[in-house]
């Protein structure tokens, strides 16, 4: 418990440095940003945070990235923290909301560790395990598989973009196994990666409705 005490403790105390982004150096800020990490690993080691600066205020992330064996660590710090005027304490990465960008074609494409990519051009098809029907896999297909498929970290790159798009919870727990491949003209049945949120969403609520439908016995019924 005083791990998460002195964690808050720190940022109420020094949270308003990340609002001088223009007005303190990179260097400094680099500074105060590792220091406040420092003190979230003396809680958890595998957390990790994400700060977001805001006209109207700001946001600070803690995120388990991805796993899910330490969501409860994520909720438990952040079930503590304290009101910090003008900022949003936020549990976990949260799905994008805005797809406007993507259905224009209009994002700007994502650069990881060389690998580039934008989730505009990237479609999906579901998989299906048959020894477990309610598992749910996907294939990410991508316009520039054959230039990146030897890039050790493109598995990596495409994890993230779907994390960031469906938020941190669904990508852990809604999605079982993926497949990458490329994206061939002639293939009828993918789906925008974009429309992944709304495709799990309405698959689970298919499942949940299945569970609740009573069958009524056969008796009941009347037979000419």
């Amino acid at each position: 418990m005083n791990q998460i005490t002195n964690f808050w403790n720190h940022f109420q105390q020094n949270n308003f440095v990340f609002w001088l982004l223009n007005e303190i150096s990179k260097d400094e800020l680099k500074t105060h940003f590792d220091k406040l990490l420092e003190i979230l690993h003396q809680y958890n080691k595998d957390l990790d945070l994400i700060i977001k600066n805001k006209t109207k205020g700001g946001e600070l992330i803690i995120t388990a990235n991805g796993n899910p064996y330490l969501f409860k660590e994520v909720e438990l710090l952040v079930h503590h923290a304290p009101v910090v005027e003008r900022w949003k304490i936020t549990t976990f990465l949260q799905p994008e909301t805005n797809l406007s960008k993507y259905e224009n074609g209009t994002d700007k494409p994502l650069e990881y560790y060389g690998i580039t990519l934008r989730i505009s051009e990237m479609y999906f098809i579901p998989l299906e395990n048959p020894n477990k029907p309610t598992d749910l896999g996907i294939k990410v297909l991508l316009k520039n598989y054959i230039v990146h498929k030897d890039n050790t970290r493109l598995r990596e790159a495409v994890y993230v973009h779907i994390e960031h798009l469906i938020g941190e919870k669904a990508f852990a727990n809604d999605i079982t196994f993926i497949e990458i491949g490329q994206l061939e003209s002639e293939i009828d049945n993918a789906i925008e990666l974009f429309e992944l949120s709304t495709f799990i969403n309405t698959k689970n609520w298919i499942a949940k409705i299945c569970q609740n439908v009573f069958f009524l016995p056969k008796q009941l019924f009347w037979q000419s």
